[in-house]
């Protein structure tokens, strides 16, 4: 693009906790994902489209614990899914992915009371 810098290997790698923006410009869809899955936090990440078919395929495709389809990735917080206020966002697979609150935090204990009861 005239007059912007273009993009190092650096800037894949950086977060830059400022209105700043890094812009690749790809081959299709498949690309795009690809350059995510390897370069993105795993956090946010999103797609302005008017195909549902490719807005499907980044959906299944981006391994992100939220993906948005022509929204902004700033609305990925617990507030914004209706959870409420959040201690932080996971991008790990277990145990929890996404906004992590107080129900995300609590483990359970499972306690039965009974009277020589069997399963029959």
């Amino acid at each position: 693009m005239p007059g912007i810098p273009a993009a190092t290997e650096a800037d894949w790698h950086s977060e830059y906790l400022a209105p700043i923006l890094s812009v690749k410009i790809v081959e299709g869809i498949q690309a795009a994902i690809d350059h995510i899955n390897h370069y993105g936090s795993g956090h946010t990440d999103g797609i302005v489209t008017q195909s549902l078919a490719l807005a499907r395929q980044f959906e299944e495709r981006v391994d992100s614990a939220s993906v948005m389809i022509n929204a902004s990735t700033r609305l990925s917080g617990g507030g914004d899914y209706g959870l409420g206020s959040v201690v932080g966002i996971s991008t790990d697979k277990l145990h929890v992915r996404g906004p992590v609150g107080p129900d995300e935090l609590t483990t359970y204990k499972w306690v039965a009371y009974g009277d020589g009861h069997l399963r029959k």
